[in-house]
């Protein structure tokens, strides 16, 4: 069929859903089982205490959707299909559903988990060790480019999990070094990356390593034909759950980022742009509750005028701040992502990301709705070493360019 590119792409998609349909009711009968259980709390996932509170200490208050639907079907021992955009809470998804598995009076690996690139295996491995900081977890990360020997030696001296990178791990596990007896969950982390990348045969040699009997984990932002098809040759009744893009749009917000060195140079950045703050009304995110109240004590220590709000507050607390805040009778509001779909504001026209937050897809709600109902909006990311990672996610997430602040912000607003 000959025509425009767009046709050309529709008729593509026609062919990838039929053939899609094809491999979902081969054998007459539906390959996935869709799961649409919600947990709207970590607390009602029924996970166990020190995983809660590695959880919490992490600093997240709130499940993201992926995680209110996906956490509880893999602690079940489920082989899941989870289909949802970078960014959203996956990683923090199947480390739970790991976490909670594992048997930590058992040195061996018990989990397995690949990932396209060294470096999503490392952060991979960072929030495993995070959130498992109360069960003494023991995570190691296998990639290229370290030491053979080293590894080796880790390994050996026993783990309960391995996140890697398909060449090293096929290594380690060839070399022996690597046992798979115990393994009882596999996942495969940005299935689709890992496809295109043309790991196929390695993460098949992997399979046929590992025990029969395995969880299957499988995350994706999309779900090519081949990622279906090695869904469907590796798992067993796997449940699919899949979580949309979100609707908000950052069309009109102007977005710009300030170089903050030191977490401790932010309250002087802040306190700097605060006559900007207060022509405008404006909102500061920063990532836990605790975070809130010190900000605010420090705020009003140097005189300026805030309100705050977060999830320990009661309900009727937030309320009566909020109505102030809207009334314009205090114009700065410091508050966490819990409360960044709740604020309507129409005068907010200042975003402030005090600290950016530790999900893309939270960027949006904070600042999607700074420039509401066609107005515009500014949103200013304070952004230290350790966050220009989160800051080149948010870009490549949104596919937006970020710029750095021009000295003449209050013109802009």
């Amino acid at each position: 069929m000959a025509g425009t590119g767009a046709e050309g792409s529709q008729f593509d998609a026609r062919q990838f859903d039929a053939k899609m349909n094809e491999l979902l009711t081969a054998d007459g009968q539906d390959f996935f089982t869709s799961y649409d259980e919600v947990y709207e709390s970590f607390d009602s996932m029924g996970l166990q205490e020190n995983l809660l509170r590695g959880i919490y200490a992490y600093g997240f208050e709130k499940p993201s959707a992926i995680q209110q639907r996906g956490i509880v079907p893999f602690c079940k021992g489920l082989d899941v299909i989870q289909q949802a955009q970078s960014g959203t809470g996956k990683t923090a998804t199947f480390c739970s559903g790991i976490l909670q598995q594992l048997d930590y009076g058992l040195v061996e690996c018990q989990a397995l988990v690949l990932a396209p690139t060294r470096e999503l295996a490392q952060q991979i491995e960072k929030v495993m060790r995070a959130l498992g900081d109360y069960l003494g977890v023991k995570v190691h990360a296998c990639v290229g480019g370290t030491s053979v020997r080293e590894d080796q030696r880790i390994l050996s001296s026993g783990v309960h999990v391995v996140v890697g990178t398909p060449g090293r791990v096929f290594d380690m596990l060839r070399r022996q070094s690597l046992r798979p007896d115990y393994i009882k969950m596999f996942v495969l982390d940005e299935a689709d990356e890992m496809l295109s990348r043309g790991f196929k045969d390695q993460i098949y040699d992997i399979f046929q390593l590992l025990p029969s009997k395995v969880q299957v984990g499988v995350f994706s932002a999309t779900m090519p034909p081949e990622a279906l098809e090695i869904t469907r040759k590796f798992m067993n009744k796997p449940v699919r759950i899949l979580v949309k893009r979100d609707e908000l749009t950052l069309e009109g917000i102007k977005q710009f980022y300030v170089n903050v060195d030191k977490e401790e140079w932010k309250l002087e950045t802040l306190c700097d742009l605060y006559e900007t703050l207060a022509i405008t009304q404006s909102v500061i995110f920063v990532n836990t509750r605790r975070k809130v109240d010190w900000l605010t004590d420090k705020m009003r220590g140097r005189d300026h005028t805030v309100s705050a709000t977060h999830g320990d507050m009661d309900q009727n607390t937030r309320d009566i701040i909020m109505r102030e805040f809207r009334s314009g009778s205090s114009r700065v509001l410091i508050t966490t992502d819990l409360l960044a779909r709740g604020i309507d504001v129409q005068q907010v026209s200042l975003v402030i990301n005090y600290d950016l937050p530790t999900q893309p897809e939270n960027y949006l709600h904070r600042i999607g709705r700074s420039g509401r109902f066609g107005r515009k909006g500014v949103a200013i990311n304070f952004v230290t070493r350790d966050d220009e990672r989160m800051l080149f996610d948010i870009q490549k997430f949104y596919n937006v360019v970020v710029e750095e602040l021009p000295a003449n912000v209050a013109d802009l607003l």
